[in-house]
Order: C-alpha cells, then sequence, then structure tokens
C-alpha cells in the first residue's frame, strides 16, 4: 500500500520527470505487475517523462520505450533499444511474441555489457 500511496502522490505532484528506482524491488510478481498496470494507467492521463530504474528485464520492456542497457566498471551506456509494442500494455502483453523477442535482445544486450574483457 505504501508504494501505492508513493506512486498516486508522486504522480499527483505533476512533475516534468519523475525518477523511480526499483520501485517495484522488494514485492512478489503478482502485486509488482498489479503495480505496473497502475503505474501505466496514472502514466496515461499524464505527460510526465519517466526514468524508471530496474534490474527485471520484462518489467523494462513492459515500461519503457526505450531501454537503456548498462555496464559496470565504470558505470557506461552500452546499448539504447526502442521498444515498438503499441500501447497501452496490459496483461496480455506477456502472451505476445514480440515482447518475449525485446526480452532476449535485452538479455543478450546486457550479457555481452557485462562480459568482461578476459572473457571476449
Amino acid at each position: 500500500m505504501r508504494q501505492r500511496a508513493a506512486i498516486v502522490r508522486a504522480f499527483g505532484l505533476r512533475p516534468d520527470v519523475l525518477l523511480m528506482d526499483e520501485p517495484f524491488s522488494a514485492l512478489d510478481e503478482f502485486t509488482r505487475e498489479s503495480l505496473q498496470d497502475q503505474l501505466l494507467e496514472l502514466w496515461g492521463e499524464g505527460s510526465t517523462t519517466v526514468l524508471f530504474v530496474t534490474h527485471n528485464i520484462a518489467e523494462a520492456v513492459r515500461l519503457s520505450d526505450t531501454v537503456v542497457v548498462m555496464a559496470a566498471g565504470p558505470g557506461r551506456i552500452v546499448e539504447s533499444v526502442d521498444i515498438g509494442l503499441p500501447r497501452p500494455r496490459g496483461q496480455q502483453v506477456f502472451a505476445e511474441r514480440g515482447f518475449h523477442e525485446y526480452e532476449d535482445l535485452i538479455r543478450e544486450k546486457l550479457r555481452g555489457a557485462w562480459r568482461s574483457p578476459d572473457a571476449a
């Protein structure tokens, strides 16, 4: 409930940009998906730009227009993937072939980004 209230409160301020750093990371899968639905609904009602940080690939694909893949040591951007899935993206998106193709693509980019130079 705290996460829901925090999200509604943040969007209620109608910011131009909203930073969300792993807001759903401590939640179980069903609660996470429910909050994603609510976030998408609130987001669709306004014009706020959301910078959403997550380690969950499915979450990144579902919520994003663009996924930025980063690598460590030092932290750097290595790839930007535009997500061409239609909106709105409700629960049905999980059954779509394109959704899983984006998941696979981003997973591949992450593996490449985190591979040590010695392993290449």
